[in-house]
């Protein structure tokens, strides 16, 4: 019960933020809030280029908060780089934080399954352009495939630009403002 609880506000927020979102938008969602970052790190050099490219080539975006709770026990957040590097963070705590997220962090596929399941029956209640069905026989067609990371779609990143870091709130520092791990 606590995870329809708490996932279901996290999706209509998403779904009202990003209206335009695709299955495979949701299904990356959901991986994330349950696997965080493990399929994102091959190496630090790799995760620090991309994270420089990102931060060169983002321009600009809609309105994001900076930290962004995407798992129901609010484990795994999403920091959006726009609000964070405007606030003048330091991008190597963030860099540290998602590769110590990616190399710590051991998700549930189960949890991705249930997190599915919740997905497609709050479907069938709200007014989402994502389909009950659409989402039944994406997550039949992804489980087939071992539930592979996705990226976004085409049209969600043409129109929302995204550009943030998923990371484990291992703890809470708050004279950090941002999570950071032990």
């Amino acid at each position: 019960m606590g995870v329809v609880k708490n996932l279901c506000p996290i999706l209509l927020d998403h779904f009202r933020r990003y209206p335009e979102m695709q299955v495979t938008d949701l299904y990356k969602l959901l991986h994330q809030a349950a696997l965080g970052s493990e399929h994102a790190v091959r190496d630090e050099r790799t995760a620090r280029d991309w994270l420089e490219r990102e931060m060169k080539e983002m321009g600009e975006g809609p309105d994001e908060p900076l930290l962004d709770p995407i798992s129901p026990d609010g484990k795994i957040v999403r920091i959006h780089l726009r609000p964070y590097l405007k606030m003048g963070k330091d991008p190597e705590t963030l860099l540290r934080a998602f590769i110590h997220t990616a190399n710590e962090w051991h998700g549930s596929l189960e949890n991705l399954m249930e997190y599915g399941t919740v997905a497609w029956q709050l479907s069938e209640a709200e007014q989402w352009r994502i389909s009950p069905k659409e989402i039944k026989l994406f997550f039949a067609g992804i489980e087939s495939q071992g539930f592979p990371a996705a990226r976004h779609s085409e049209i969600y990143g043409r129109l929302y630009r995204p550009a943030y870091r998923v990371i484990a709130n291992f703890s809470w520092r708050p004279h950090e403002s941002i999570y950071l791990p032990s």
